[in-house]
């Protein structure tokens, strides 16, 4: 019994030599942490001395894609590309601002860093649906109807605006309620509403009011649209009407549903 005791208490002083497990596996964690903190600092050194400090990766050419009208040379200019400095630390961000704010005619762009001395620039241009002559130049709204360039030579194909406002009280009335940006907007809405073949051959698109917009083709007809509203049952029913009345020379699908076309 005594002999058998011993041994048991042998083996419970064996079990209990050591510091206890909890605190080994804090100490074992430690270490980790400290491992890792000296991994961090003798990789993370080199590496921001490489984006920042050193010669290597900093911004030497400027690329420009997606120009229509713009130069790439234009785009370049506006952008202020801080040549020289960091790749990584060009705002892009800030470039894009500059690049909308200085050049309206610029829809979106994208800035992108083109590792390892790169900024890439890809432009979309607006496009013009309708042209405002103001004096003897041309103001180019595109289909959003921003205002957003002022060329001498209206650009081939885009029709003209006509803000031809009448005098009655209705009309009056509309441009109080809607205001001549909003009249602008709804003959856009029109414009890209109208069948393509129709859009080629527009000439002008006239607004008097804001039920009151109409069209003339290049070939003297006429088609009275009304509103913007309803614009794909307008399209559908004006490409029908002139099918079926070739000799044509008026067309009104301003109530789609009761369209009319005549010969003068």
């Amino acid at each position: 019994m005594a002999g058998s005791t011993t041994a048991e208490r042998g083996e419970r002083q064996q079990e209990s030599s050591g510091p206890p497990p909890v605190r080994r596996l804090r100490r074992r964690h430690v270490r980790v942490i400290v491992i890792s903190v000296l991994a961090l600092v003798f990789l993370g050194i080199p590496t921001l001395w490489l984006f920042y400090g050193s010669g290597w990766l900093r911004a030497e050419q400027v690329s420009v894609s997606g120009t229509r009208v713009l130069t790439p040379a234009q785009v370049e200019a506006a952008a202020e590309v801080p040549l020289g400095k960091p790749l990584i630390s060009v705002d892009t961000d800030a470039i894009e601002t500059r690049l909308r704010r200085k050049l309206p005619r610029i829809d979106t762009v994208d800035v992108v860093r083109s590792w390892p001395h790169g900024i890439d620039l890809k432009v979309v241009e607006r496009t013009p649906v309708l042209i405002v002559q103001k004096g003897g130049k041309f103001v180019e709204v595109d289909d959003e109807g921003v205002r957003f360039a002022t060329v001498s030579e209206a650009p081939k194909g885009v029709p003209a605006l006509e803000l031809t406002l009448s005098r009655s009280s209705s009309a009056a009335a509309s441009l109080r309620r809607f205001g001549e940006s909003r009249l602008v907007r709804e003959a856009v809405l029109v414009a890209r509403a109208v069948p393509a073949a129709v859009a080629r051959d527009t000439r002008t698109v006239k607004v008097r009011s804001y039920d009151d917009i109409s069209l003339e083709l290049r070939d003297g007809r006429t088609v009275v649209w009304g509103s913007s509203e309803k614009g794909p049952a307008k399209a559908r029913t004006l490409t029908a009407l002139m099918k079926a009345s070739p000799g044509a020379r008026y067309f009104d699908v301003s109530v789609p549903t009761a369209p009319a076309s005549s010969a003068s």
